[in-house]
């Protein structure tokens, strides 16, 4: 189902790359990480060019529930014990630059923008919130923290961030796709040595940049084993409650809140992609005891990367591939996290040291818990009998009964009942009697 961003907007159009074509930096995929790359790239007079299978924005960045924040739920306290003090100090401030960023950008594009404190509340640990707001001023910033949230539910205190944002992100693609050297419905086959291989000819370059969500080379890097997808759900309603910011719940299977408009977007209902969750069910059944006078304007579902750490995935992609880079694993927080990985890759490309880009390495530390659980899951999925199969490394689908699809629970994919690609890592539909 499409989002309320979807609505009465027409995004640029591009047209398709025929033929042979030679570039010195190749991005693939067209969601906000691919094209706030393009567009830095292009300031600094980069030989660039963007493809996309589809449309731009036709995936992820048209579901997102737009929250531009540097607050990630409660990461920081983990991070101070997991990274220290001076590399969580160093993500919170590469996630505030990319806040700021915004608010440079947006002042000259009508996209709904919007100044909102952002919060993470806990329905029943006061003592994880007050944790998390030490940890943020360890890492050098003020946060705040309250008892007073303007939800239906009672909480036992939250903890916030001032100067956060909220917009319109297809309005605000509106603003800067114009004019982007893009190409669309240009499928990359398969990759050789600084060689793309498309439907209609060869793309030659001397750097790439993966922004396809799930990188879509499965050769280098394991990203197949340091990932796993997670699928959320969203309500628009009208006639609910205003929030007076965002909020999300401390808890991993809770609700997030923001308004748009006159609109309440309620958000949960989370699981991993081929799993069982609580979805809309979930999300109707809160909306019908705390808000029973509102209305149900539309309907969506996102699909998220999540890393071993909770932080991206931004850097060269492996050590086999140096003048190849990732942006991935945004563990739900994909509009902050673009904006900071293509500052990064924009830096990365034109030779310049960025601080930041040591915390966001792609070839670090892989030994998390995190690690088994998603190799326990593809060796499931292998060893699974099944008909039908993934086409990404051959993992059983499963039929998702309530989206009608068929998902893929080892690494996400996901496809239409009749076998059309819908979410990768997969690179093709299924085909079968």
């Amino acid at each position: 189902m499409e989002s309320i961003w979807s609505e009465k907007i027409e995004l640029p159009r591009f047209s398709r790359l025929e033929g042979d074509a030679k570039t010195d930096v190749l991005i693939i995929g067209g969601g906000m990480a691919g094209l706030l790359c393009a567009h830095f790239l292009q300031k600094q007079g980069v030989d660039y060019m963007l493809v996309e299978r589809n449309r731009i924005c036709g995936g992820v960045t048209q579901h997102t529930t737009a929250k531009i924040t540097a607050q990630h739920g409660l990461i920081y306290h983990k991070m101070l014990k997991s990274i220290g003090v001076e590399r969580t100090r160093m993500y919170l401030d590469a996630n505030q630059n990319a806040v700021r960023k915004y608010f440079e950008l947006c002042a000259s594009i009508n996209c709904d923008f919007e100044e909102r404190n952002n919060y993470v509340y806990s329905l029943d640990n006061r003592r994880r919130i007050e944790k998390e707001a030490d940890a943020i001023r360890k890492a050098g910033f003020a946060p705040v923290v309250t008892k007073e949230c303007s939800l239906p539910v009672s909480a036992v205190g939250a903890v916030g961030l001032k100067h956060q944002a909220q917009f319109h992100p297809l309005k605000f693609v509106n603003g800067i796709a114009p004019g982007l050297k893009i190409y669309e419905r240009t499928f990359v086959k398969r990759l050789k040595q600084h060689t793309a291989v498309t439907q209609s000819g060869k793309i030659r370059f001397q750097k790439l940049i993966f922004a396809t969500h799930f990188p879509i080379d499965n050769k280098h890097g394991l990203y197949f084993l340091k990932m796993y997808q997670d699928r959320s759900y969203v309500l628009a309603l009208e006639n609910a409650q205003h929030v007076k910011g965002m909020y999300v719940d401390a808890e991993k299977d809770g609700l997030s809140f923001r308004n748009y408009g006159k609109y309440l977007l309620l958000g949960g209902g989370s699981h991993r992609t081929g799993k069982n969750g609580g979805g809309w069910r979930e999300l109707r059944s809160f909306a019908r005891l705390h808000y029973p006078g509102a209305r149900e304007i539309g309907c969506w579902a996102t699909q998220d990367c999540m890393t071993l750490d909770g932080i991206p995935y931004i850097g060269t992609y492996s050590d086999a591939m140096p003048d190849c880079y990732v942006a991935t694993g945004f563990n739900k927080w994909g509009m902050t996290s673009s904006m900071t990985a293509a500052m990064i890759l924009t830096d990365m490309i034109l030779g310049k040291e960025n601080e930041y880009a040591p915390v966001f390495c792609p070839s670090r530390n892989m030994m998390k818990p995190q690690l088994l659980l998603n190799g326990f899951e593809a060796a499931a999925g292998l060893f699974t009998f099944s008909t039908k199969r993934c086409p990404h490394l051959g993992c059983a689908l499963k039929w998702n009964p309530m989206e009608h699809t068929w998902d893929c629970p080892c690494h996400g994919s996901r496809f239409a009942k009749n076998g059309r690609l819908l979410d990768n890592p997969a690179n093709g539909n299924l085909f079968w009697k």
